[in-house]
């Protein structure tokens, strides 16, 4: 059985890792508490909307109207969460990127979170049966570079000497839509990390499937 897609462009918050609730919404609470401590800070609820629309900078510079100086501290707290707790995979996901490997596939991770981080990440997590992307791109503070920037994926294909068409891009909110729209390829929803009407019904507007399940994911990507 051939692969449909020769190499898949994960997103790793929500989409690999199971890392919001675990990290990055009490990383925002507690910034709060000392950056805005007059606000009422995001529930979770409200932390993933702003994550999928506007996207937490646009969030942070233009809503929170966050200093540069006081962008460092938030960084430095945000780097402190990252950097103590180690999220867990989802149930069976290593497990279709070892399946997925052993078929000839390639893995692409492109994120908000920072490289080492995510190696960290899957060192740990695949301890027993080593598993590491064959490529990252992580979070950089020039946003040219970074998602929803589409110069990751054209590195990626650069790198491989792949077409749009062969590779799929897999996320869970909005930056990875606009950035597969700007590079011509595919893009899957993560519909696995939460259940958010707004969040779930653009993705299934707009991506070429939406998967509520790890396993819908499998099934898809394996399909004869």
């Amino acid at each position: 059985m051939s692969l449909k897609y020769k190499c898949l462009i994960l997103d790793h918050d929500d989409t690999a890792v199971d890392s919001t609730a675990l990290i990055h919404h009490p990383a925002h609470l507690e910034a709060m508490k000392i950056l805005r401590p007059g606000l009422v800070p995001l529930d979770l609820k409200g932390w993933f909307l702003k994550n999928f629309d506007p996207g937490i900078m646009p969030y942070l510079i233009e809503e929170l109207n966050l200093t540069r100086s006081e962008l460092e501290e938030e960084f430095n707290i945000w780097r402190s969460f990252t950097s103590s707790r180690i999220p867990h995979f989802y149930p069976g996901f290593l497990e279709i990127l070892y399946r997925y490997r052993e078929k000839g596939g390639l893995i692409a991770v492109v994120s908000h979170s920072q490289e080492d981080l995510i190696r960290r990440d899957y060192k740990h997590n695949s301890a027993s049966a080593p598993l590491m992307p064959d490529i990252i791109y992580g979070w950089v503070d020039d946003h040219s570079k970074r998602k929803p920037s589409p110069w990751p994926v054209h590195q990626i294909l650069d790198k491989f000497q792949l077409r749009p068409e062969e590779v799929l891009i897999i996320d869970d909110l909005k930056p990875g839509v606009q950035m597969s729209r700007a590079v011509g390829a595919a893009v899957a929803a993560a519909g696995w990390g939460h259940n958010i009407t707004e969040i779930r019904e653009y993705m299934t507007e707009n991506c070429l499937a939406y998967f509520k399940t790890v396993e819908d994911f499998a099934a898809f990507i394996f399909e004869s």
